[in-house]
């Protein structure tokens, strides 16, 4: 799994809004560990020069690679045909594991056909044993459900679809 400085920028910033307090991401070229106030980046191929601070006292600081190395990008997956272009994706701000409910027997939080607020937890997801509930960035109904329950995710995939309205 590639990641770039955007893709870190932006996972420190879904990190700084929530209540995680601690996040550990390991490729095989690649470490990055964040504790809240604090990210030590460590990649066993890259030189890493003076840190740049994020505007927040809470936001967590990032350093910046000189260089990359050479990895293949992730590809994107296309919008199958099912998928309305009006569509609005709920993403996955972190890698772990997807949960439709706060418990196991518990009722889901929300079903397709389900109507959800912005600030509403749609799911849960789970990372280096932290519970993370995900919220509604959009109003609207609730017409997919593009992972399974207990199914491991990355960052940035799509976990559900809603209908805006």
């Amino acid at each position: 799994m590639a990641i770039n400085l955007q893709e870190i920028q932006e996972l420190l910033s879904t990190i700084g809004q929530t209540n995680v307090t601690e996040f550990e991401l390991k490729t095989d070229d690649f470490e990055l560990r964040v504790s809240k106030g604090t990210v030590v980046a460590a990649p066993q191929t890259m030189v890493m020069p003076e840190a740049i601070a994020q505007p927040a006292t809470s936001t967590p600081v990032v350093s910046q690679p000189t260089a990359t190395p050479e990895a293949p990008q992730a590809e994107t997956p296309a919008l199958s045909a099912s998928i309305d272009d009006k569509w609005v994706a709920i993403t996955s701000p972190m890698v772990g594991t997807f949960y439709r409910a706060p418990a196991p027997g518990e009722d889901p939080f929300v079903a397709v056909g389900d109507r959800v607020g912005n600030g509403q937890t749609v799911c849960i997801i789970e990372a280096m044993k932290l519970m993370n509930e995900i919220e509604a960035e959009v109003s609207g109904e609730v017409v997919k459900i593009a992972v399974e329950d207990g199914e491991p995710i990355e960052f940035g995939q799509t976990l559900m679809w809603v209908n805006p309205t």
